[in-house]
C-alpha cells in the first residue's frame, strides 16, 4: 500500500462562511468519488486559499463530512501576482493500492489551468 496524494481545486463564489464550506464539501467530495476513497483510507487533508479568501477554515467542511478523526491541516497560498483568486486547493492524502498515474486530480470552476503547470496565470 502506498500513501498517494489527490490534487483538487476550485472557485468559491464569495468570502463567506457558507460558500467556503460549501465550495471545500463540493470538491471533497467529488476527490473521493473520483478515486474511490473510503474514509478509512485517508491519512490526511491539507486545505489552501488564496488571501482573499478568509472568513472560514475550509477544513470545516471535512468536519461537517464526518471526518473527526482525520489529521487537517489549513494554510494560505502565497501571494503571486497574476494568479488565480478566490482559489481553494486541496491535497488529499490517502493509502491505496493505486500507481501514481492512476490517481484522478479534480480541478473544477475553471481551476483546470492549475493542472496544467502554469500556476494559475
Amino acid at each position: 500500500m502506498w500513501c498517494r496524494g489527490v490534487r483538487g481545486a476550485t472557485i468559491v463564489s464569495a468570502n463567506t462562511k457558507e460558500e467556503i464550506v460549501s465550495a471545500g464539501m463540493e470538491l471533497l467530495q467529488e476527490m473521493v468519488v473520483a478515486n474511490g476513497v473510503e474514509k478509512e483510507d485517508v491519512a490526511s487533508v491539507l486545505f489552501t486559499t488564496t488571501q482573499d479568501l478568509n472568513a472560514e477554515f475550509p477544513a470545516v467542511a471535512a468536519r461537517q463530512m464526518g471526518w473527526t478523526e482525520i489529521a487537517l491541516l489549513g494554510g494560505q497560498e502565497i501571494q503571486v501576482e497574476g494568479s488565480m483568486p478566490m482559489c481553494l486547493r486541496i491535497l488529499l492524502l490517502i493509502n491505496t493500492e493505486k500507481r501514481s498515474n492512476e490517481i484522478v486530480h479534480v480541478y473544477l470552476k475553471g481551476t483546470e489551468v492549475l493542472r496544467q503547470g502554469n500556476g494559475g496565470r
